[in-house]
């Protein structure tokens, strides 16, 4: 169906992004295609745990195996939005959420008045009018923490199925912020069991529920003992894509989880992110808070291998 109607058809799973965009005209269509048939069951597997594309973020957030064994990535799920539409968001929806700008989600009558944008309507990038592209900002909390896992996703399209890293799935471009082809739907999220993982994820917003994220920090690790063998680390909020902070992961292999480590670590990752003036509170305090959910989430990765003393 969606390979038949092309770009006049969209894919509906729980529809808590979707339908108030509808409202706001920010997508013109025709044809919705549900999901409500996608399988809803998590598999634990010996070497992975697979998740239905169709599992809510509700179910995420509780299952035991997820919380004892991928704890950050059930953390994610359940700091999505709100509790009614945690029960009705999907995993596979939540990894496909559009991105985000403060020009672009808002009535159709305030984006005519401003002239719209490039985004929608428009020929300009508001945030940034000098520049040719889109700045809007992925806005997922699943997205960065299944990519620090090295999760990776089963798409189905008219040619079959095919599976790709999470890392893979997304593209610098506040526009075309997939790289899935349109036809294609995310029906699975696969991640892969590792040794001594430990993982966690912090959002900052403005009130405590509901808000999209303004900074975002997911980092998993493995670890040998106290010393850290391998980490990613993985930012929301602050770039079209979710954006990994190489220099940093880079920086902890071989290290303890000590504080001041964990302090150089988190000043590390922090200087990749280049929030801009597209989402909540001013861009230049999201650029500092950046280091402070990266802190944060260390630290948690910390306590769950005990902590350390002096």
């Amino acid at each position: 169906m969606a390979a038949q109607h092309g770009a006049r058809a969209m894919f509906v799973a729980g529809g808590t992004d979707l339908f108030p965009k509808l409202k706001r005209r920010q997508f013109e269509i025709d044809t919705l295609i549900g999901l409500d048939f996608l399988p809803r069951e998590i598999h634990n597997g010996s070497a992975d745990c697979h998740i239905d594309a169709g599992v809510t973020l509700n179910a995420a957030s509780r299952h035991s195996h997820l919380s004892g064994a991928f704890a950050g990535y059930a953390e994610a799920a359940g700091v999505v939005s709100s509790p009614p539409l945690r029960n009705a968001g999907t995993i596979g929806g939540n990894l496909c959420v559009d991105t985000r700008c403060n020009y672009y989600d808002m009535t159709y009558e305030w984006r005519k008045a401003a002239g719209f944008c490039l985004k929608k309507d428009g020929d300009i990038c508001l945030v940034a009018p000098s520049s040719p592209r889109c700045w809007a900002v992925s806005s997922s909390d699943t997205a960065p923490m299944a990519m620090a896992l090295d999760g990776v996703v089963t798409l189905t399209g008219p040619d079959g199925d095919r599976e790709l890293p999470v890392s893979a799935l997304y593209r610098d471009d506040g526009i075309e912020y997939m790289a899935k082809q349109p036809a294609e739907v995310v029906t699975g999220l696969r991640l892969p069991r590792a040794p001594n993982l430990r993982s966690a994820y912090v959002k900052l917003r403005r009130r405590g529920s509901i808000d999209f994220p303004i900074a975002g920090a997911a980092v998993a690790a493995q670890l040998d003992g106290e010393t850290v063998t391998s980490c990613r680390i993985v930012l929301s909020a602050v770039a079209s894509y979710p954006l990994e902070a190489s220099a940093a992961e880079a920086f902890l292999e071989g290290k303890k989880l000590d504080p001041e480590t964990i302090r150089q670590a988190a000043e590390l990752a922090s200087k990749p992110a280049k929030p801009l003036d597209n989402a909540d509170l001013s861009h230049f305090w999201r650029k500092r808070m950046v280091r402070v959910v990266v802190e944060q989430s260390l630290g948690r990765i910390s306590d769950q291998t005990g902590g350390f003393d002096g």
